[in-house]
């Protein structure tokens, strides 16, 4: 199964949302950092090859029909590639706020800080980490440089007609005309920000680093938040 869509948004532009979404439309499994923990002890692996410049995109992928979120979003220019009928999808948000969200959650130093000599945490810094190093993760001008710059080079990259640039505020209709598929009658999934790396997380604040417990931490995270989104 090849990929038939591609999320080229960084993580915390909604990137959850759409997922369920992408999987309602019928574009499912979609693949998402989530299902990287479910999957841990097969796909931290995976990534690491990925970090060491040896990608099996093919085997990371197996079983999907749809990607959003960290890691694969940092590699949207070669999957796009290796992918070459799969449509791109850009989910957008605010520089600024983009910043506070991932300063706040997943580049918090206390999630950061829980995973610290793990294989999660080496896994995360040869692949969607590695544009931040040097203690740049903290400096609001270059992440909110970085993001901007990172949205144009997609848009500049893409042929417009592979390309939709996405709010999901703007809701079904433009995702589901660019897709070619009926709108549906449920309204369109959304997951709190906050909900997502809320009170599942460990009393720290950060992730389980051993992949065992963080397999079955994920597989619940993803089915609450399921059932949140379209609540």
């Amino acid at each position: 199964m090849a990929l038939e869509v591609i999320g080229a948004g960084p993580g915390r532009t909604a990137t959850f949302s759409m997922k369920f979404a992408l999987e309602h439309l019928g574009f499912g499994p979609c693949y998402h950092m989530a299902e990287v923990f479910r999957g841990a002890r097969r796909n931290i692996a995976l990534w690491q090859d990925v970090a060491d410049g040896k990608p099996d995109w093919d085997a990371i992928f197996d079983g999907y029909r749809s990607t959003t979120d960290f890691p694969a979003s940092s590699y949207w220019r070669e999957l796009s590639e290796f992918y070459p009928e799969a449509k791109v999808l850009l989910t957008v948000r605010d520089a600024d706020t983009w910043f506070d969200s991932v300063s706040e959650t997943i580049m918090s130093p206390r999630m950061l800080a829980s995973l610290e000599g793990s294989p999660l945490m080496k896994m995360f810094e040869g692949t969607y980490l590695r544009d931040f190093g040097g203690g740049k993760i903290n400096d609001r001008d270059f992440m909110t440089k970085w993001y901007e710059a990172h949205n144009q080079a997609v848009i500049d990259t893409i042929a417009p007609e592979r390309l939709l640039v996405f709010h999901p505020k703007e809701g079904w209709e433009p995702l589901c005309e660019f897709l070619g598929v009926p709108v549906p009658e449920e309204r369109f999934p959304k997951v709190n920000s906050r909900d997502e790396l809320g009170g599942k997380s460990d009393e720290q604040g950060g992730l389980p680093a051993d992949p065992v417990i963080l397999e079955g931490f994920a597989g619940g995270y993803i089915e609450e938040l399921r059932a949140k989104a379209f609540g």
